[in-house]
């Protein structure tokens, strides 16, 4: 069945999802979502829960998720049965690597900060930004 409003093809999947075309193709070749069913024409036909599958990775490509960890979550979405533990601990881990990355990116923001404050950013050739990146030392 085709997405209410839509055509069911791969347009109309990529407009209700948020998800382009081309991403759709690239989740079906590394089996991220299954092959869409195939019109007598060989068009791509898409279905509501296709497109609620694509709305699924959607998010979970905007939280900063991979993936293998998409994939993860799908296979435990899938699965009425599965522990809510399992997906607490991928969202958890996620979570940590994130707030790692953001302390790293605040690292280096406060350096870049201070050389550019200690930078007079005139006519003269000296500059601590340069000397910084000149030494390679953190």
């Amino acid at each position: 069945m085709a997405q209410p409003g839509g055509d069911g093809t791969i347009g109309a999947a990529a407009a209700a999802s948020g998800v382009s075309a081309k991403m759709i193709r690239y989740y079906e070749s590394v089996g991220l979502i299954r092959p869409a069913a195939r019109s007598d024409g060989n068009y791509r036909r898409f279905t509501e829960r296709d497109i609620h599958e694509l709305r699924f990775i959607r998010r979970a490509r905007d939280l900063g998720f991979g993936l293998a960890e998409i994939d993860r979550l799908l296979s435990l979405w899938r699965d009425r049965t599965r522990p809510s533990r399992d997906v607490k601990a991928i969202a958890d881990a996620h979570l940590a690597a994130l707030e790692q990355r953001i302390a790293e990116l605040q690292a280096m923001a406060a350096t870049l900060r201070t050389l550019a404050h200690c930078c007079a950013g005139d006519d003269r050739p000296d500059c601590p930004i340069l000397d910084d990146l000149d030494r390679g030392q953190p």
